[in-house]
């Protein structure tokens, strides 16, 4: 007879238990709440990027009694959004700092009434001269917020580069470029605020951090801890985009829903939804580096920048992942890395899928493909020679103190990919096609799994299980499921744990009522970090279950017997707070040491084709290798990397945001490109498991690694196929067309 148990191991493609609603349409998102008695919500934004309000203006075609109407005057508290910092006002009050500010909110019992209403306010603004770029950011001629546009600044030092470049073998600089990303999760943004009786607010909607916002409103609402509530609806996808940006609409709803005295409803359209939230930061890095005459690598100088939009939101920490990146996987004895944040004149940039790591990691792997050229070796022997062993260090002074393991991954992605025919193939195609180009092209990358530093030391972050008298293990966590498949991976810890089937445990919705504060759902760290609370909070509440006369293993009847005789008394539940591993110590002052607990390592292999006579170019085939410590459930795993690799391919070849006067100008799906099932190739997905001794039976982080790797490599492979050295993404047509005209003036 088959073990009950066997089918939600670790290790073992256990169902999503959400997916079946979701299939049959029938899980409820925000904007499936009944609708009786809801008001819809909405916000008049500026249309300029930089200036001073000078009034509002109401159209006089429009009675505006039958509206609630909300400005920066009805906000009882402060009126500033508390994230890193509290730079960015929840409505503008006199100042104009991007082109979809929010100065005004209106609610109405009817949609299409409200959307005709929000046509005929106007914001009059004296505009002036905005900053538009981020070379506009750096160079500083204007000044935003009345002081410097620089935003944040850290520098990462090791060695003594300065004393490296005259006696190199050889030196090559580079200047790197990437833009924004829009993340264009399936579901928009989306919140319901309802007003508690007797005063305060419940907050209901499509979120990734529960306690993120429950801490802005706070402030806003002027609000004690107990009368803020925020519960997480089903989410239709988020990618970081629903990290910081739902906390200032649920302080727009909320806002609309106690002035109203009942509850208010705001989901964007796409169109305000891409042109007001935050994206992938756009970058420009310039890299200097230095090598011996093996080839081995002496320095690197790294100047990482990045377009944080008008406010800080999260800039400072998608800048210091990016940073501690920044350097790859290699060693290097001389390192600095200079890394800022700027200020322009856009709507805000903020979390998403990578969190910086994929533009300087772009950078990077782009410099050492040139660096190769420059010297006469092979790409991928050049990389060999300098990745990471045990006992080398890397930027920051971390120490190898176990093998990467980088000579197996290699070795497994030239095999899977059959790299070295594929080579000689794609060269026999272009000595002989007329029409189409192709090329292979390789990266090797990593990322830090968790908060950087002392990050999650901060966050001390706790999960709470509970025994329930009808037989069950409920797993009390704030980290939400977005589709990434977080119910699955709790409920196998939990059932594992405790020897149980999957239907003896169950996942309860976070809601900051009754969860505890386990930390965003963010960072690579569900799995390892809050998968671990979720491990050891089970074993500890089996240790009590033994005084009841059940122990791990043993058949869920005698476990509900145990549950129904040790809740008599009351509630049975324990508690597990995170304690960072042994022998990891960081430096925030100095910014140095070991950045992550765990690292994930990775080789990606990318083949392309490109027209000649459109010079359109599509990925034909993608191996991804990666070490990720122990698989917890390989078919989420394998479809995380599938997603990612495919979101890393939009970034890559076709997703340009268009920026006219601040604004995200092509803000429809007619305008802005995303691949489709036509534009993903085949994807082998290969594992190879060294497991990782603080994570739940071995996991580490998996979510972001596959958006670092895939542009670098892509475009190693449109350089051998055209001749190019493209150094900025996306590598649209008129990209390639611009470099190509460029190799043939040079050849002239």
């Amino acid at each position: 007879m088959n073990d009950p148990t066997d089918s939600c191991r670790i290790g073992s493609s256990f169902p999503r238990p959400e997916a079946p609603d979701k299939l049959r349409g029938q899980a409820r998102y925000t904007d499936d709440l009944p609708g009786n008695g809801v008001l819809h919500g909405a916000t008049v934004r500026s249309t300029c990027a930089r200036g001073t309000i000078r009034g509002i203006q109401f159209s006089p075609t429009i009675d505006w009694s039958q509206f609630v109407i909300v400005d920066a005057r009805d906000v009882p508290g402060k009126n500033r959004l508390q994230l890193l910092t509290d730079d960015q006002p929840v409505l503008a009050a006199t100042r104009i700092n991007h082109p979809a500010e929010p100065v005004l909110l209106l609610a109405h019992p009817d949609r299409e009434t409200l959307r005709h209403a929000v046509r005929q306010v106007r914001v009059l603004v004296d505009e002036e001269p905005p900053v538009e770029d981020l070379r506009a950011a750096m160079t500083g001629s204007e000044r935003i917020h009345g002081h410097d546009n620089l935003l944040k600044s850290y520098t990462i030092l090791k060695g003594d580069p300065d004393s490296v470049w005259e006696g190199a073998a050889l030196v090559v600089e580079g200047e790197y470029e990437t833009g924004a990303q829009e993340q264009l999760y399936i579901e928009p943004q989306a919140i319901q605020a309802e007003p508690m009786i007797g005063g305060g607010v419940v907050i209901k909607g499509s979120l990734q951090c529960p306690y993120y916002v429950h801490k802005g409103l706070l402030p806003i609402l002027d609000l004690p801890a107990d009368r803020v509530r925020v519960i997480q609806f089903t989410t239709g996808g988020a990618f970081g985009g629903k990290e910081e940006y739902p906390s200032l609409l649920a302080a727009h709803a909320a806002l609309l829903a106690l002035k109203a005295g009942q509850p208010v409803r705001m989901v964007y359209e796409r169109d305000e939804d891409m042109l007001a939230t935050t994206k992938r930061h756009p970058s420009l890095t310039r890299i200097r580096t230095a090598i011996d005459d093996a080839g081995k690598l002496l320095a690197l100088e790294i100047d990482f920048n990045l377009d944080g939009g008008a406010y800080v939101t999260l800039s400072p920490v998608v800048l210091s992942r990016g940073a501690i990146h920044a350097a790859g996987p290699y060693a290097c004895p001389h390192v600095r890395v200079t890394a800022r944040a700027w200020a322009t004149n856009r709507p805000p940039m903020g979390a998403f899928r990578g969190f910086g790591a994929p533009q300087s990691i772009f950078a990077l792997e782009r410099q050492l493909d040139r660096v190769a050229a420059a010297a006469g070796l092979d790409p991928v022997e050049f990389r060999r020679m300098n990745l990471l062993t045990r006992g080398a260090s890397m930027a920051t002074g971390q120490q190898m103190t176990q093998d990467p393991g980088w000579s197996a991954l290699l070795d497994h992605a030239l095999e899977k990919s059959n790299y070295h025919d594929v080579h000689r193939r794609a060269l026999a195609h272009n000595r002989e096609s007329l029409d189409t180009r192709r090329g292979v092209g390789l990266s090797t990358f990593m990322h830090g799994a968790g908060f950087t530093g002392s990050g999650e030391v901060t966050l001390a972050s706790v999960v709470e299980v509970a025994a329930l008298a009808e037989g069950l293990i409920e797993v009390r966590t704030s980290c939400v499921e977005m589709g990434q498949g977080a119910i699955a991976v709790f409920t196998q810890i939990a059932a594992e744990s405790a020897g149980l089937p999957a239907s003896c445990i169950r996942i309860a919705r976070p809601d900051t009522a009754h969860v505890p504060d386990s930390g965003p759902t963010v960072a690579s760290r569900t799995a390892m970090v809050v998968g671990e609370l979720v491990r050891r909070a089970v074993c500890d509440l089996c240790e009590l279950l033994k005084a009841h006369g059940w122990t791990p293993g043993q058949s869920p009847d005698l476990f509900a017997e145990a549950c129904r005789q040790a809740t008599l008394s009351g509630p049975l539940r324990t508690r597990s707070q995170y304690q960072a591993p042994p022998g990891i110590h960081w430096d925030d002052a100095t910014y140095r040491g070991d950045a992550y607990a765990a690292w994930a390592w990775a080789v990606y292999v990318a083949e392309t084709e490109t027209d000649l006579a459109t010079l359109e170019s599509r990925v034909t085939r993608f191996t991804a290798v990666q070490e990720v410590g122990r698989v917890i459930n390989p078919i989420l795993a394998q479809g995380q990397i599938e997603g990612g690799v495919t979101q890393a391919i939009g970034w890559a070849l076709m997703e340009e945001v268009a920026w006219r006067d601040g604004a995200m100008a092509n803000n429809r799906l007619s305008g802005y490109i995303v691949p489709t099932a036509a534009d993903t190739p085949e994807i082998g997905v290969h594992f190879l498991e060294h497991p990782f001794s603080h994570g739940p039976g071995g996991a580490k982080g998996i979510g972001e690694l596959p958006m670092d790797g895939p542009a670098p490599a892509i475009c190693a492979a449109l350089d051998m196929a055209l001749g190019t050295r493209i150094t900025a993404i996306p590598a649209l047509p008129e990209r390639l067309l611009h470099e190509l005209s460029l190799r043939e003036a040079s050849d002239e």
